[in-house]
C-alpha cells in the first residue's frame, strides 16, 4: 500500500467493490449499501472519504456519479409518491369513498 491512510485490507477492497458497482450500474448509496449489505453511512464514508486517499481519480468518476444521483433524488421521491397516490386511487372503492 502507498497511500497516506492504512486501510483494513478488507475495508479497501470494500472501497473499490462498491466503487466499480457505483460505476457499472449508476445505483444510488441506498442500493449499493443494500447490494453490499452494509449501512448507507459506511458506503458515503468509503467513497467520500477513504476513496480519495486511495484512489483519486477513481472517486472523482464516483463523485460525478454520486452528484448526479443527489440531484435526482427529488424526481425519483415524487415519483414514487405519486405511484403511491394511483396505487391507493386504483384500490379505492368508488361506492364508499374508500
Amino acid at each position: 500500500m502507498n497511500h497516506s491512510v492504512i486501510l483494513k485490507d478488507y475495508i479497501e477492497d470494500r472501497v473499490y467493490e462498491i466503487a466499480g458497482y457505483i460505476l457499472e450500474t449508476n445505483c444510488t448509496v441506498r442500493a449499493a449499501a443494500s447490494k453490499f449489505d452494509v449501512s448507507k453511512s459506511t458506503v458515503h464514508k468509503d467513497l467520500v472519504d477513504r476513496l480519495p486517499h486511495i484512489n483519486a481519480a477513481l472517486s472523482d468518476e464516483v463523485r460525478k456519479v454520486l452528484n448526479e444521483n443527489k440531484a435526482e433524488r427529488h424526481i425519483r421521491g415524487g415519483l414514487a409518491t405519486k405511484a403511491k397516490y394511483e396505487e391507493i386511487k386504483k384500490h379505492k372503492d368508488p361506492l364508499s369513498g374508500v
